[in-house]
């Protein structure tokens, strides 16, 4: 989970915070969908690792979740913010690890 969270950095976009964050996210059924953050000259639109590989996810047709690899450029152990912490809880349980 963490090598496939790391290779999704590759694919950030953020020209402006420079700063690559890069997320895996396994479905119960053990399949893993990734996401990278995307970033917006408005950071109020900008799309977070974690936004993106749920959003692919359910995409997909998956609604529960195991658990969840984030990291970052800066490797500075990083966890989802309060805003990813809200979409988690909407599709995941309360246990979800991080």
């Amino acid at each position: 989970m963490i090598r496939r969270a790391r290779a999704a950095l590759d694919a950030a976009y953020v020209p402006y915070s420079e700063y690559r964050v890069g997320a895996a996210l396994r479905t119960a059924d053990g399949e893993v969908f990734v996401g990278c953050n995307i970033e917006n000259a408005n950071y109020s639109n900008s799309l977070h690792a974690e936004e993106v590989a749920v959003a692919e996810a359910v995409k997909n047709g998956h609604t529960e979740f195991e658990r969840l690899a984030v990291t970052s450029g800066a490797r500075d152990g990083v966890t989802p913010c309060g805003m990813c912490r809200q979409t988690l809880a909407e599709f995941g349980a309360e246990d979800l690890p991080v």
